[in-house]
């Protein structure tokens, strides 16, 4: 079985990772297949310089910052980079699946797009992890150090928490605290041991 992890930004699906991972289970992460596809895949590199500028990557690499202004500010932009990066990223996710459900029953795959890149074909369940607007702005500038207007234009390139909420087969609201989030997983994480 494949389940998605999926939820907004700041809504608390990396910390459901975690948690998951800790008792046990498989997760893939999606984003961290995509950085790497961003920093090592050649013809994925080239796409995003002729489309974006040489600057798109500097010593370190992808230029996050200078991609993040170029490509959030304009959601044809974000098309662009997505159709570049997506295909290899759910070629890796498969092939990765396939090779853990050889020994495991359930494989888990975090991705924080899974609808706007109409991935929910490639799983068999998707579970919404999700929060309040408010406390998500508040959540990922504690995080990662930004203003409230950089994590909204940020939110506006992912569907709405309600859109979400009406394509995902479960969800867990994390508008609490931890202990209560970790008890939601375990409750999901026992429904998916038997469903499987």
């Amino acid at each position: 079985m494949k389940i998605a992890i999926t939820g907004g930004i700041g809504s608390g699906k990396s910390l459901v990772s975690e948690y998951v991972v800790k008792l046990g289970y498989d997760v893939i992460s999606a984003d961290k297949i995509a950085k790497e596809i961003l920093m090592s895949d050649d013809s994925v590199k080239s796409k995003i310089i002729k489309t974006f500028g040489n600057e798109s990557y500097n010593e370190n690499g992808l230029d996050t910052k200078y991609i993040a202004e170029k490509v959030f500010s304009d959601p044809a932009n974000v098309k662009k980079i997505n159709s570049f990066v997506h295909p290899p990223t759910i070629k890796k996710i498969e092939s990765e699946s396939a090779e853990i459900l050889k020994s495991k029953k359930i494989v888990f795959i975090e991705s924080a797009l899974v609808y706007e890149a109409n991935l929910e074909n490639l799983f068999d369940y998707v579970l919404l992890v999700t929060a309040d607007d408010n406390l998500r702005i508040e959540r990922v500038m504690k995080r990662d150090n930004v203003e409230k207007e950089d994590v909204e234009m940020r939110m506006e390139n992912q569907l709405s928490e309600k859109e979400k909420r009406g394509f995902a087969d479960f969800v867990i609201d994390n508008n609490s605290t931890v202990k209560d989030l970790e008890s939601k997983v375990k409750f999901f994480l026992n429904l998916f041991e038997s469903m499987s």
